[in-house]
């Protein structure tokens, strides 16, 4: 590795940390192919971050094929910066953002076309569930993955390459996270966002609710409520991920057990089959994903979600003890899925972690071993 390469990516982490101030950073590494974390989770400070061997450390773990993510870190809370995953907006989006008062305070390239964008909306900590309501009304306004609003969400450390295979060039190479713009400093109207977000955290104080009958004003000014299908197959399908704290609980998801989860609860409910399949279909996070034939796919996850697996109800609700859903559309708890009636792609990370683990009483939602990932802390 050429000492030209070690600068470069020692700079591109000074800047997105100078731009993003914090007393302490969470660090994350996750192989590109196994989708395995490295082990441990790691907390430093800017100085030791920037710091020569932590440099070097991260550099030859990317060259092995780590991706590395990053968040501020506050503990129990939110540190006060709000990411936007910006995957599929516009090229206008940030220019839009900015005019509306809430410019980021970086922008990270992670490949050719895609960006993630923090905004700072305060320099104190965050209560989580603001943190959340924030993110889903950046993400609402501004076409975000509203898959990556939760308020412990981590981007990409910029500095070095996305090892992700769909994400390289046509010759091959992986692309670099790239700083696009980096400045210190709160979004000018940070405090409107955050009356908002304050507002949703009020009125919704489980998680796993959202408001069925419409938007406050304040929310109405910052994003538009969903009306066509594909903003109402994406609100169905956040609800579930909400209502069983996905994002909260799984560092990496795989997303086509999550698909197969809501398909079960949906069917429970008496959804129509070619309703279930349309959530899936606008719903499911960057669909089709690698699948070669989607409607294919889509065809055997209804099939498989029709039918529960063996020794087990096909959804557990309050008759067993849990919450019972607040409505149709807000389940309090996933449908149950046996040992042997899914594959995860991704490969268990800890062993203590992805250990056969029942549902909670509540009904929380799959294990860390059901979903072929592990837990978000």
């Amino acid at each position: 590795m050429s000492d030209r390469g070690f600068f470069l990516t020692w700079q591109a982490i000074s800047r997105q940390l100078a731009a993003m101030p914090a007393e302490l950073y969470l660090v994350r590494l996750i192989h590109c192919q196994s989708r395995r974390a490295f082990p441990g989770e790691r907390l430093w400070n800017a100085t030791q971050l920037a710091g020569a061997n932590t440099v070097r450390f991260l550099r030859a773990r990317n060259h092995e094929g780590c991706d590395l993510y990053i968040h501020p870190y506050a503990e129990n809370q939110n540190a006060g910066y709000i990411l936007v995953d910006l995957d599929s907006a516009q090229p206008t989006v940030v220019e839009r953002m900015r005019a509306d008062g809430y410019e980021p305070c970086v922008i990270v390239q992670t490949s050719p076309g895609h960006l993630q964008a923090w905004v700072c909306l305060d320099t104190h900590p965050l209560e989580p569930a603001v943190a959340t309501a924030a993110g889903k009304l950046l993400a609402r306004a501004y076409n975000g993955d509203p898959a990556s609003t939760d308020w412990r969400h981590l981007g990409r450390l910029a500095g070095f390459t996305n090892q992700k295979p769909e994400r390289r060039t046509p010759a091959g190479l992986a692309p670099w996270v790239r700083i696009v713009y980096a400045r210190a400093g709160r979004a000018r109207r940070a405090d409107a966002l955050l009356q908002a977000a304050k507002a949703v955290a009020r009125r919704q104080p489980p998680a796993t609710r959202r408001s069925a009958a419409g938007c406050s004003s304040a929310i109405d000014r910052l994003a538009p409520c969903p009306s066509s299908a594909s903003s109402r197959a994406t609100g169905i399908y956040r609800d579930c991920m909400e209502g069983w704290h996905i994002t909260q609980r799984f560092a990496q998801p795989d997303w086509s057990i999550i698909d197969l989860w809501i398909a079960r609860y949906l069917l429970s409910q008496g959804t129509p089959v070619p309703q279930v399949e349309t959530v899936l279909r606008l719903g499911s996070p960057d669909f089709p994903r690698r699948h070669s034939d989607p409607d294919d796919y889509l065809r055997r996850t209804l099939a498989r979600a029709a039918f529960p697996a063996p020794g087990r109800a096909l959804c557990e609700t309050a008759a067993a003890g849990g919450r019972r859903p607040p409505s149709s559309r807000h389940p309090a708890g996933p449908p149950g899925v046996a040992e042997n009636s899914t594959s995860p792609a991704t490969t268990p990370l800890r062993p203590a972690a992805t250990a056969r683990i029942p549902p909670a009483s509540d009904s929380r939602g799959p294990s860390a071993g059901e979903l072929g990932c592990r837990p978000d802390r």
